[in-house]
């Protein structure tokens, strides 16, 4: 059972020996810590990922959810982490009993690495889902959107600190970005984005995913599996993820930067006014 003790720090200082225009100094530096941690489910081990440790619950929950061990956030019924007698960091979840079953069928032995998208994954079908088309009428202007990419840049705290992790935020068209998590692992930063706002009791339908990475086909069924209908990415998608993007109807945009960015697919959620 895990105690309450606060979790680690999500950096720490190390000595560096910094090199610029021909001279060498000797300076301090921060670098993210990556940590083992464990995701249990009524006691029974599911899966190891390495993560920032900070905001594990919402991890759990966004974890929970976009891999659709349960199918809405009724079937959550607890989440707790702490840190064990061992010191690793560990995230107990309670989930609904038939869920549970269903879980314990899927014989899954999942051992996750930043940025891992296939571990452990026995089928094909259980690594590639296709999830149920999305559908809704969010609108979002494209001025909002940079300057939300512009907001999001000074709320990355811990990335201000280290140069090293991801973010996602979720943001709604006529407010702005509501909240951010940061982590080593751009899975486990949209997850724990997830997990916040449904642990707030947000809708998904309201308001869009901005994420500080490529946009993968992970990234866009995690988006699409809890009802997300847009999902903007700093860097590009692959082919597979604006496929998925095409069929589930989400709005995929890649290079999302100040004053541009890509539409890939269902661009008619994104409103642009030309300036030619």
């Amino acid at each position: 059972m895990p105690d309450s003790s606060p979790t680690p720090a999500t950096s720490c200082e190390v000595t560096v020996q910094r090199w610029r225009d021909g001279e060498i100094e000797r300076v301090p530096d921060q670098v993210a810590e990556e940590v083992p941690v464990a995701l249990t489910f009524h006691g029974v081990p599911h899966v190891v990922m390495l993560a920032t440790p900070a905001n594990l619950e919402d991890l759990a929950v966004g974890f929970t959810l976009s891999e659709m061990i349960v199918d809405s956030p009724s079937e959550i019924q607890s989440v707790e982490a702490g840190t064990r007698e061992d010191g690793a960091l560990e995230v107990r979840i309670s989930i609904a009993a038939a869920k549970f079953s269903e879980l314990l069928r899927r014989q899954r032995n999942l051992t996750g690495r930043t940025g891992c998208g296939l571990c452990g994954a026995q089928t094909v079908e259980d690594a590639i889902r296709q999830p149920a088309p999305v559908h809704g009428d969010l609108r979002v202007d494209a001025k909002s959107l940079h300057a939300a990419l512009m907001d999001l840049r000074e709320r990355q705290q811990i990335n201000l600190r280290t140069g090293s992790v991801h973010a996602a935020a979720w943001v709604l068209p006529d407010s702005g970005i509501q909240l951010v998590r940061e982590d080593v692992g751009r899975h486990n930063a949209l997850d724990k984005v997830i997990g916040a706002v449904t642990r707030a009791g947000g809708d998904f339908k309201s308001g869009y995913f901005v994420v500080t990475s490529r946009a993968s086909y992970e990234m866009v069924q995690k988006a699409v599996t809890v009802g997300g209908t847009l999902l903007a990415a700093v860097s590009a998608p692959t082919a597979f993820a604006v496929r998925m993007a095409e069929a589930a109807g989400l709005t995929l945009i890649g290079f999302a930067r100040e004053h541009q960015h890509v539409v890939y697919a269902h661009p008619s959620r994104l409103i642009c006014t030309s300036t030619i």
